[in-house]
């Protein structure tokens, strides 16, 4: 048998694995005869597992890029979390590293549908009415999402110049007039 991916890989560089993942990663999904929901559905036993069986250890692979955690303690806006962690994970994580609690009804998760969807549910809220919504993204694609739709046009966005994005990404977020890129020491202004 023949690695498709080996050769599509070949001469790549972790920054062009990255920019190239959305193409990159069905061609290895269907050489390894993977399923998504089912590797999701792996990876979150394996971390229950490991949460159980050695929580301090689990917490400490873990980290928050440095002054997040200090901008949601002291945030004054009302904070939601939408990721694509399990929420329990993601609850975790802010209770444990960032000593922050988050009510989970403030918590999207996996499993909570797109980050679009929520977006759009978040803004219908009675309690958002005439409020000026910010949404902090470290994925170029998910930001390009919302600006497909009108419905969301009234939501700021930024995306994070750190996480899971690139310097070609940051460039071209910086040319889409409704994208801020955000500095990771600006966020907690962001949050007041």
């Amino acid at each position: 048998m023949v690695c498709i991916f080996c050769k599509v890989a070949e001469g790549l560089t972790v920054e062009g694995i990255l920019e190239d993942w959305s193409k990159l990663k069905p061609v290895i999904m269907e050489e390894w005869s993977e399923n998504r929901e089912a590797l999701i559905d792996l990876f979150g036993k394996v971390r229950d597992e490991w949460l159980e069986q050695d929580f301090s250890t689990w917490i400490g692979a873990n980290r928050f890029y440095p002054g997040v955690s200090d901008a949601l303690k002291f945030a004054s806006s009302r904070v939601y979390i939408v990721t694509t962690k399990q929420s329990r994970f993601a609850d975790a994580l802010l209770r444990e590293l960032a000593g922050v609690t988050i009510p989970p009804e403030r918590i999207y998760g996996l499993g909570t549908g797109p980050k679009v969807e929520v977006l759009k549910q978040l803004q219908k809220r009675p309690e958002h009415q005439g409020l000026t919504l910010h949404f902090v993204e470290d994925r170029l694609a998910t930001l390009k999402n919302v600006i497909k739709e009108p419905e969301l046009d009234q939501w700021n966005l930024y995306l994070g110049n750190w996480g899971y994005n690139t310097r070609k990404e940051r460039e071209e977020a910086a040319t889409i007039p409704r994208i801020q890129v955000l500095e990771l020491s600006d966020f907690s202004k962001k949050l007041k």
